[in-house]
């Protein structure tokens, strides 16, 4: 079996937040933090791609995960580098062998209901019903768990507000965490992530013949964000059976995940929660919810 050929990546740096001037409620002239929003243009081979409104934490991540996710790239080792500039606002990918019918399959563009990115390529079903994901199952004593991972994690929305976050968990260990100006810009980064990154030694997991990095069979997705089509089709391409979301979901985004069999567990605070779909995989602790609110009569 031969390594892994993973892409060179730069590691630009940039502010992401910045400080101003602001007046609170008792007409007091205070200071505030506010995420800071950048411009950031990829280009693939030399060929402007698309731009994206990103915080711009991890921006190398992002573009490899964009590209997985827009499936213009299969698997890892087609990329050979990325090299983020924010003099000039551009990524630079460089793939091993050019993308085949770029021109065509960056031709449609649907304008998708994520803040920080405008258009992804392609129809958002293709390819759907080919995904088949893995059995696997979350306690509710685990979704407790990974609830409050989040609540005590340090964020820039704790400092700054007006970010989404996304976080990958395995039970309710946490491995990752990305915030941006959109949700689909941070689960874009994690994708990223688990191509850039290995499992533990002692985590098996099936996989298919081309995968390689973190695998996405024994994992749970958390957003700050609601559950749409784009989010859950997303979530199934990474191989991520569950999602939890702090939002709730949409009409298309119940219907992809029931289709796809995928748990989608949405208003996840503190100890409540709605479990919409295969709710096969959450093992459910009632006991651990306490005593229901009494009806108002």
């Amino acid at each position: 079996m031969h390594p892994v050929k993973r892409p060179h990546l730069t590691r630009a740096q940039v502010p992401l937040t910045r400080e101003v001037g602001v007046v609170n409620e008792w007409g007091d002239k205070v200071t505030s933090n506010i995420p800071c929003e950048r411009a950031l243009t990829v280009y693939v081979d030399k060929r402007e791609l698309v731009t994206l409104m990103t915080l711009g934490g991890h921006a190398e991540l992002l573009v490899l995960g964009f590209l997985r996710n827009q499936r213009l790239v299969r698997s890892v080792d087609e990329v050979e580098s990325i090299t983020v500039d924010w003099e000039v606002g551009a990524a630079a990918v460089k793939t091993r062998r050019a993308i085949e019918r770029i021109e065509e399959r960056t031709a449609t563009r649907v304008v998708t209901t994520g803040c920080g990115q405008g258009s992804v390529f392609g129809a958002l079903m293709d390819d759907v019903d080919s995904i088949v994901l893995p059995s696997a199952s979350l306690s509710q004593a685990e979704l407790y768990g990974l609830v409050n991972a989040i609540r005590v994690q340090d964020s820039i929305y704790k400092e700054a507000g007006s970010v989404h976050g996304c976080a990958l968990f395995r039970g309710d260990g946490m491995r990752v965490f990305i915030e941006d100006v959109g949700r689909h810009n941070a689960i874009d980064t994690i994708a990223g992530w688990m191509w850039m990154n290995d499992e533990t030694p002692v985590l098996t997991v099936a996989r298919s013949g081309n995968e390689s990095g973190v695998s996405g069979a024994d994992k749970v997705l958390y957003t700050t964000g609601r559950l749409t089509s784009e989010m859950v089709i997303k979530a199934a391409q990474m191989g991520i059976p569950i999602v939890v979301s702090r939002s709730g979901i949409t009409e298309m985004g119940l219907a992809v995940a029931t289709r796809l069999g995928l748990c989608a567990i949405g208003r996840a605070t503190n100890k409540r929660f709605l479990c919409y779909s295969a709710t096969q995989r959450l093992q459910l602790q009632p006991e651990l919810a306490g005593a229901p609110l009494c009806a108002v009569a």
